[in-house]
């Protein structure tokens, strides 16, 4: 004890390093097990980032500028298109008076009509342009705007129907518009048209469906999409060789005027005209050519045509992000 109190100094410098020596040591085992740990984490990332450096797309500056230039190209042809449809795009969808809009009703039947009659065909009685509803009933103000807007395209693809000339317009049925039953039109994420859905029903000769299918896709100033077609024939028979229509050869004419005087006259300076050959026996009658006709008769057939399209109208442009 006594040396204790005689070396204070050496045995407090001694506890001191004592104690500091633990205390580094604790500290450095803590760091190193934190160090490999650390070394670990940076391993797996320094291994994901070479994997990721090997992909076309990772995300260098050279990967970078392309991919903004990609954008950008894409972002001016979605602008282009998006122009493209703006001949489809209507101006202005306003809403009339309930009673304006069945004048326009009622007028554009009766153009319909008149149209159908024009070109023979036949037109059920309770037709009335697609709005059967309306002939005792007045709309909606909210939904005269929208309701005009497919009336003017009923009323242009009937009257292209109209000069196909079929024989019989059978029906046309509209998909009724929410806003005739006070119900808002809720536009799906990210669409750019709206479909007004109608199916149409004819009978006429193969030329009529080519002509109307040909027109409809076509107009100027709508855009009509069809989303089925069904065609049948009207004849469930198979077609005979008696119903085809031939026209009748005209009578042949004589070759050349007899004399009056009968016989071969003969004027002076003539030349004799030479003996004629001996008749060759007549030959067997031809078979009938079966291709012939059958191009009569299929020609002659009517189909059932049977149509569901859409037109769209296209809604206001989309600004991109």
């Amino acid at each position: 004890m006594s040396w204790i109190k005689d070396n204070k100094f050496v045995v407090a410098l001694g506890g001191g390093t004592l104690l500091g020596v633990g205390l580094l040591y604790f500290l450095g085992s803590g760091g190193a097990a934190r160090y490999d740990e650390a070394k670990t984490k940076f391993d797996a990332a320094a291994a994901d980032a070479a994997g990721f450096e090997k992909l076309p797309l990772y995300p260098k500056p050279e990967n970078r500028d392309g991919k903004r230039k990609a954008l950008d190209e894409y972002r001016k042809s979605v602008d282009t298109l998006q122009a493209s449809f703006e001949k489809f795009r209507p101006k202005e969808i306003k809403n009339v008076s309930p009673l304006d809009f069945t004048d326009s009703l009622k007028k554009a039947d009766f153009e319909i009509r008149k149209a159908f009659e024009e070109s023979g065909t036949t037109v059920p009685e309770g037709f009335f342009a697609g709005f059967v509803r309306y002939k005792t009933s007045l709309a909606l103000p909210n939904a005269t705007g929208m309701m005009n807007y497919e009336l003017g395209a009923i009323k242009s693809i009937l009257l292209e129907l109209a000069k196909a000339r079929p024989s019989e317009f059978r029906n046309l049925y509209r998909v009724s518009l929410p806003e005739e039953d006070g119900q808002p039109y809720n536009a799906p994420a990210n669409s750019v048209a709206r479909p007004l859905s109608m199916e149409i029903t004819f009978v006429g000769p193969e030329k009529s469906a080519r002509e109307f299918l040909s027109s409809i896709v076509k107009p100027e100033n709508l855009y009509v999409v069809i989303r089925a077609v069904r065609v049948t024939n009207a004849k469930k028979d198979p077609p005979r060789a008696a119903d085809a229509q031939f026209e009748k050869p005209a009578a042949a004419k004589p070759s050349g005027a007899s004399s009056p005087f009968g016989g071969d006259f003969v004027l002076p300076g003539d030349e004799p005209k030479p003996a004629a050959a001996p008749e060759k026996p007549a030959a067997a009658p031809e078979r009938a050519d079966s291709s012939r006709i059958l191009a009569q008769v299929l020609g002659n057939e009517q189909v059932q045509v049977f149509v569901r399209l859409d037109v769209l109208q296209f809604l206001p442009v989309k600004k991109l992000p």
